[in-house]
């Protein structure tokens, strides 16, 4: 393995990632040590600026990070943690860290994992009147539903706009979403499967 290029402090950043959603739950900093540990333990462990300490993530909290992967960028300076969260990331209890916008955008990778999120919410609230919770119930009317705008989607790819491709494939991704989930899936354990059929 390439050594880490720690810095005068002997400290490297640390940038957190959810392996389930691709999203980036935190920047932190770990020292060799810290490294060391999250390796032998499959746990994230870093180095506290603050307190001038080793930092077992969700010691105290139990809010863990499970270790996926660590990767070291081309100039072996920062590392990439991805990791599966056992909750919130963030020191104030939200998921990640990165909740505050200093500019507004479109960010396409988060559609899905937002969608999930819901789900597990209606899941478990079961709100009066919700479609997703209708199809979460039913996995009959689901997979219906997932088999009309699968037709939709092909239909729409060769005789409609540009737009529509994108809106019945949208429907499409959200009726599938709903289905894997009234099974007690996510879209994770799909996408292990091609990870797997890449190699």
């Amino acid at each position: 393995m390439t050594e880490i290029a720690y810095d005068d402090r002997g400290l490297v950043p640390v940038v957190v990632q959810d392996a389930g959603s691709g999203e980036v739950l935190t920047l932190a900093y770990a020292n060799a040590e810290a490294v060391a540990m999250t390796l032998s333990t499959k746990e994230l462990h870093l180095w506290s600026r603050s307190r001038a300490e080793l930092w077992h993530k969700g010691a105290t909290s139990g809010n863990t990070q499970k270790l996926v992967a660590l990767r070291l960028d081309c100039d072996a300076d920062a590392l990439l943690a991805v990791v599966e969260p056992a909750g919130p990331a963030c020191h104030t209890g939200s998921r990640t860290c990165f909740n505050e916008s200093v500019s507004a955008g479109e960010v396409p990778h988060e559609a899905l994992p937002a969608l999930e999120r819901v789900l597990v919410e209606r899941a478990a609230e079961r709100p009066e009147g919700s479609y997703s919770v209708e199809l979460l119930g039913d996995p009959n009317l689901a997979a219906a539903k997932v088999r009309e705008e699968a037709e939709e989607v092909g239909r729409a790819v060769l005789a409609e706009s540009d737009e529509r491709v994108d809106e019945e494939a949208a429907d499409l991704l959200f009726h599938l979403t709903a289905l894997l989930h009234s099974r007690g899936h996510t879209l994770a354990e799909a996408q292990r499967v091609l990870l797997a059929r890449r190699q």
